[in-house]
């Protein structure tokens, strides 16, 4: 599998099998992801990586605690942003058969994401919250290759900005030291392939719409 492969295998998956993934698999995966780019070689991610006890002790005390802002999207999101993050929401719970009238349903469906969806691998990526944009930028392509990296080994993921809702609580039971917090999750573990929201595609918006080429002849 190549670069291009793995990047148009990708997916948020968000229902997993329960196979265990070996530690050693899990170290190499978030080892190797940190050969991503990063500013200045600051490498400010800090990765927590959960299976068992320790993942159902971070999923009961989400359970528990009340959620913070988690500020995904700005206020208001505005055109063409809040279209496509509104098209994405009902295209996800179509697949679900779930109405936009069954509130409860749309509810209980959320709430899977505290439970990393049932994946059996739960990573908490974290931060010096003193850090700025530049280093959020960094944080991302970890993440991007960690994901790319789980494709080549046959693993599904999602990535969670949800997971940051709970930092307060969480910072104590992870042992984080001061300052830092949780950016964001990532479910980590085999795609459940025969649960309906797996069917999910998402598209993305065509390149006349956000990218250009200077200065080449017409």
């Amino acid at each position: 599998m190549n670069v291009e492969q793995a990047l148009q295998a990708r997916r948020s998956v968000r229902a997993f099998l329960p196979t265990p993934l070996p530690a050693i698999l899990v170290q190499n995966l978030l080892q190797q992801a940190a050969r991503a780019a990063s500013g200045g070689n600051v490498q400010p991610w800090r990765v927590v990586a959960l299976t068992g006890e320790p993942l159902a002790q971070v999923i009961a005390t989400a359970a528990q605690a009340e959620g913070e802002d988690g500020g995904h999207y700005p206020a208001s999101l505005w055109e063409p942003y809040r279209t496509r993050r509104f098209a994405n929401g009902e295209d996800m719970y179509a697949t679900m058969g779930l109405a936009r009238e069954d509130k409860a349903g749309r509810l209980a469906w959320f709430a899977r994401n505290a439970a990393f969806f049932g994946a059996p691998v739960g990573v908490l990526i974290c931060m010096d919250r003193r850090m700025g944009l530049p280093q959020w930028a960094d944080l991302g392509v970890y993440l991007q290759s960690l994901m790319l990296l789980a494709v080549e080994q046959g693993l599904a993921s999602c990535p969670q900005g949800f997971w940051r809702r709970y930092r307060s609580a969480l910072a104590p039971v992870l042992g984080l030291p001061e300052p830092y917090e949780i950016a964001c999750g990532v479910a980590l573990g085999h795609e459940d392939t025969a649960a309906p929201i797996n069917r999910l595609r998402t598209p993305r918006a065509p390149w006349q719409e956000w990218g250009e080429l200077r200065g080449w002849p017409v």
